[in-house]
């Protein structure tokens, strides 16, 4: 069984061959692809956010087999050779506190700015969805504010 992350085929071990496993732990423990995070197991939390086919998901509770011959994005695909748009404004807006939540957190903000180059805050509320226990949801609109100032159009449309 094969599965593109990150713009790789990647052949998938035997403890990660069930199609019904969730993806989340396809990720950690099929390919070692540890930045996607386990928070609630129910996608309510939204640290477990990667993208299929560009749009954001919730990886604790999407079924490998839903996602067989699509494109998945994690955190570890989001900035390339050089440091994303939206990981530049968090550190600079300091959006981070304990962490644990950024990179789906991140994730949800790369996929609305892919398709919302101006986002209000309203427009932000909407489609960040996840939970930050350190509270940083005002530093958060901040940095994707700033980031959509720098946000190259061809960013995540692969």
């Amino acid at each position: 069984m094969q599965l593109e992350v990150n713009g790789q085929l990647h052949t998938l071990p035997e403890l990660a061959s069930d199609p019904a496993m969730p993806l989340l732990w396809v990720l950690r423990d099929g390919l070692n692809l540890t930045g996607t995070k386990y928070g609630c197991g129910v996608a309510a939390c939204g640290a477990c956010t990667v993208h299929v086919d560009g749009e954001p998901r919730r990886s604790c509770v999407t079924p490998l087999g839903s996602v067989l011959g699509h494109a998945v994005r994690t955190i570890e695909g989001l900035g390339h050779a050089e440091p994303h748009p939206l990981q530049l404004a968090w550190l600079a807006e300091q959006v981070p506190q304990c962490g644990y939540c950024q990179s789906g957190m991140l994730m949800a903000a790369a996929a609305l700015l892919a398709h919302n180059a101006h986002p209000s805050d309203d427009d932000i509320d909407a489609a960040i969805t996840n939970l930050c226990r350190c509270g940083t949801y005002p530093r958060v609109r901040t940095a994707i504010k700033q980031a959509a100032r720098l946000w190259p159009r061809d960013v995540g449309k692969k």
